[in-house]
């Protein structure tokens, strides 16, 4: 069998596509580099904890990520769910956009195989061509590229274990890089050390201005509450 990191990966010039949006830099870099290759923007899609008010991946407010999509000019879908229903659900709304004429979903995922599975499973249900723009790509080399392009992201959840929480509220920076270096994490937070909410870029028309609502702490991670302003 031929690995699927050598074959080339199908054209997505001139195709309707959704992003799996969560907010932060990987999704973001992800629909950026969709959008460079020609895919067409057609929905962001935020699943949502079960009470609908914040998203499951990032715990950032429906509020701030629909200030993103109104920013970045894409419909924005939110699919409140648990852990238990998220493949039905999930699988439900992308079978919608399908009908809606969207052929490509986009996925920020860099090296996670169960995650690449699961995408590959899921959009194989929904007859959707799974595209993941950062699959096997150098941590540090993504996020150089993604400063380097112009956007600006803010730290906004740190697992309690490996990065101290007053790095919270920081900018993304080279010098934020090198101290995530120093601490010896995974520079992509893949394994949930940090997240990050995106806040201006190229492919943004205006930028967000958050308002720091206060710190709590869930799960091993402490996060930082922002709102819109």
């Amino acid at each position: 069998t031929v690995n699927r990191t050598d074959k080339a990966p199908e054209s997505i010039s001139d195709r309707h596509l959704f992003c799996s949006w969560s907010g932060g830099k990987d999704s973001c870099l992800a629909l950026y580099r969709a959008i460079r290759e020609g895919g067409v923007p057609g929905f962001l899609l935020t699943t949502l904890e079960e009470g609908g008010e914040r998203s499951r991946g990032h715990g950032l407010s429906v509020d701030v990520v629909s200030a993103q999509a109104s920013s970045l000019e894409v419909p924005l879908v939110v699919c409140p769910t648990s852990w238990d229903e998220y493949e039905d659900k999930f699988l439900s709304v992308i079978r919608e956009f399908k009908e809606q004429g969207i052929e490509v979903g986009v996925f920020g995922d860099i090296d996670l195989e169960g995650h690449r599975e699961w995408v590959e499973r899921v959009c194989s249900r929904a007859a959707i061509t799974p595209h993941l723009p950062l699959w096997k790509g150098e941590r540090k080399e993504l996020l150089l590229e993604f400063l380097e392009a112009g956007f600006e992201a803010t730290m906004i959840a740190v697992r309690e274990d490996a990065l101290d929480k007053d790095l919270l509220g920081e900018r993304l920076s080279l010098e934020l890089l090198s101290e995530m270096e120093k601490a010896g994490i995974d520079l992509s937070g893949e394994e949930g050390e940090y997240h990050t909410v995106v806040t201006d870029g190229p492919i943004f028309s205006v930028p967000l201005q958050l308002r720091v609502e206060g710190r709590t702490f869930r799960d091993g991670h402490w996060l930082l509450e922002v709102s819109v302003l």
